[in-house]
């Protein structure tokens, strides 16, 4: 008993001193950072988000003269700031949250694809951020939609689900991070049918602005004043958001961002790489009692470029925690943040790759207001086929008046092949409807612009170089070492897909080799650049037929768009196109790998002549579908199903 009561004591004076270090440890921190009052009294700011769904600043009055009054958000953004020029990474729902929690680059970190087939590990020494928080005493709260490519953090909510509330914080002295969506303005509130449309809107057809690459149908007038009374309602909720937050005495201990998770929602815009997509409205309102954190009066505006990956390191510094080293981001606000360093900052990196069932690999930069977009698969049409995309009667109509002959050519171009790059100048051009990258007086910034996004490319490294399928088989555990591993590997596909930008007679040697490499890699990669070329490769038809019969089933499908879209008759006996086709679809051993091929099926099916007519029923799968997949959508879209 005596030893009992030793050991008991031993451990209650130890319990004293652990006590005792906190304390001294808490009156240290307190004394030294400029978040806490002298007194030790916490002064840390709360941080609210209230993100929008797939909207863009085009339909906000308060960055576009087109949009419609927003009065709630306009009332933040006079006791705040308004960021002019922010920009998700990506013009899709998941591959945007995705950033935005990890504060890293999807390419990056292997989270570009939307959705994921499989979710991609953390990087090394890197958490979702709010854990952060969360470890240094917020209360974390997120309601409700996460929708992460990544594999979750541990420890990152205290709560998230539709009853997450910061109110349910334990004290009223414990500073709360929270995230809450407005699902209101999300695309599927436009999938009405014509039934629906005897409901007049609140807004006018008559008082909204069509974009220029739109036709001017009662439809399409109906849907965009739709999309303003959807706007309204976000507005109204903002509203609430704010109302709620005053009444219990803490709005001005709180920073509050609103912002679009994306751009949207009419046609062109979500899923593509234009500022309809990617251009974000992004309002900051700052509470009285936490505005010596910020260098910007109320009321300022400011046309320094953030992007997605700025956000989480923005709200790591308000809330004086550390920002990791390893993520891609940098903050824009706190009480170390020069506002005219911001200010200055004018480069945005935009990427698309597979939308639900679409594939199309572009990239895009933005700087000042130059846009420059990359198109490495540039004989898709952006109009390729997206089921969800189609249950909206205006990507209907659009698609119907073009079979029918009846638009412009800026209301076209959606249904057409692309070049492998464009060049915009926004300030004249802010649609992006006149592509300069081929206009000898702008060679030279294009060339600036194509230099300075591919070693972007190659610093990454981009691992969307390396196809999905190949991904998740190989690399999706850990994502960024794989890519550091392979770096050189990577920026040599990027070299060889490159080679569609140079003439012709200069690629043809390099891809003729290339065709014949071991790499299978880059065999894919020389016959998609190939490709590009349409009849000019003519010359080396006969190595791209030896394609046609290649090992690997995503080579072949890029060899049979080649013949698909090229005018060359003189081929070997047996070498038709789709019988090859067929059989890369039936030898698939993954839904991944499957998809993209059965892309080209769709390509081949919906854009090229009748020369070749698909019959799906030729394929036999030898992996299951898995009902409501990817996969199924395609498959059924084919008639396969």
């Amino acid at each position: 008993m005596i030893v009992r009561s030793q050991e008991f004591s031993i451990v209650i004076l130890f319990r004293l001193l652990v006590a005792l270090i906190i304390v001294a440890t808490s009156t240290l921190v307190s004394l030294s950072n400029p978040l806490f009052a002298e007194d030790g009294v916490s002064k840390r700011p709360n941080i609210v988000w209230i993100i929008s769904e797939d909207n863009s600043k085009h339909y906000l009055k308060h960055f576009d003269e087109s949009g419609t009054p927003t009065p709630a958000i306009e009332a933040m953004a006079r006791h705040g700031v308004t960021f002019d020029r922010a920009f998700s990474c990506s013009p899709v729902c998941s591959v945007a949250r995705t950033t935005l929690i990890t504060s890293c680059y999807a390419p990056r970190i292997g989270t570009q694809y939307h959705r994921a087939l499989k979710q991609a590990e953390m990087p090394a020494n890197v958490s979702m951020f709010p854990k952060y928080l969360k470890d240094a005493g917020y209360y974390t709260t997120n309601n409700a939609k996460e929708d992460y490519n990544a594999v979750k953090t541990d420890g990152v909510w205290n709560e998230s689900s539709r009853r997450a509330d910061w109110k349910n914080r334990p004290s009223n002295d414990t500073p709360f991070f929270h995230v809450q969506t407005i699902h209101t303005s999300h695309e599927s509130q436009l999938h009405f049918s014509e039934a629906d449309m005897q409901t007049p809107n609140k807004t006018s057809s008559d008082e909204v602005d069509l974009q220029p690459y739109f036709p001017d149908t009662p439809l399409f007038r109906y849907t965009r004043a739709r999309y303003h009374d959807l706007i309204q309602k976000v507005d109204d909720q903002v509203g609430k958001l704010i109302e709620d937050l005053e009444t219990s005495g803490e709005l001005e201990n709180t920073f509050v961002f609103y912002f679009g998770d994306h751009g949207g929602v009419l046609p062109r815009s979500k899923g593509y790489l234009f500022e309809s997509g990617l251009h974000v409205p992004l309002v900051v309102r700052v509470g009285d009692n936490v505005k010596h954190l910020v260098d910007r009066p109320f009321g300022s505006r400011t046309n320094g470029f953030v992007e997605f990956v700025d956000f989480g390191p923005t709200t790591l510094t308000l809330a004086g925690v550390d920002v990791p080293t390893e993520v891609d981001g940098q903050p824009f606000l706190g009480d170390k943040i020069d506002a005219s360093e911001v200010d200055r900052r004018d480069e945005a990196f935009g990427h698309a790759d597979r939308f639900d069932e679409k594939y199309d690999l572009v990239r895009s930069l933005r700087v000042g207001n130059w846009k420059y977009i990359r198109n490495f698969d540039p004989i898709y049409p952006d109009s390729l086929q997206n089921n969800y995309r189609y249950n909206m009667l205006a990507y209907q109509q659009w698609r119907q008046l073009y079979q029918d002959g009846e638009l412009t050519p800026d209301q076209s171009a959606f249904f057409e092949s692309k070049l492998p790059e464009a060049l915009y100048d926004l300030e004249t051009d802010p649609h992006e409807t006149n592509n300069l990258a081929t206009e000898p007086r702008y060679r030279s910034q294009l060339i600036e612009m194509r230099d300075r996004l591919t070693q972007r490319l190659m610093d990454m490294p981009d691992l969307s170089f390396i196809p999905e399928a190949y991904l998740i088989d190989e690399a999706i555990s850990q994502p960024v070492a794989f890519g550091q591993t392979h770096r050189d590997e990577i920026g040599e596909l990027i070299r060889i897909a490159n080679l569609a930008l140079r003439p012709w007679n200069e690629a043809k040697p390099e891809l003729k080799a290339a065709l014949d490499s071991e790499d299978p890699l880059v065999r894919y990669w020389a016959v998609a650049a190939a490709t590009s070329f349409g009849d000019q490769a003519e010359s080396i038809k006969h190595e791209m037929e030896e394609r046609l019969v290649d090992m690997e089933p995503i080579v072949v499908a890029r060899a049979v768009e080649f013949f698909t879209t090229t005018e060359f008759d003189d081929l070997k006996q047996g070498a038709e196109p789709l019988s090859f086709l067929y059989r890369s679809i039936s030898r698939a051993t993954s839904e991944a790998e499957a998809l993209p091929i059965l892309g080209t099926a769709v390509f081949v099916n919906d854009h090229c002549d009748d020369r070749f007519p698909l019959d799906m029923k030729q394929v036999k799968l030898i992996i299951p579908v898995v009902p409501n997949s990817e996969l199924e959508r395609r498959m059924k879209y084919l008639g396969s199903l």
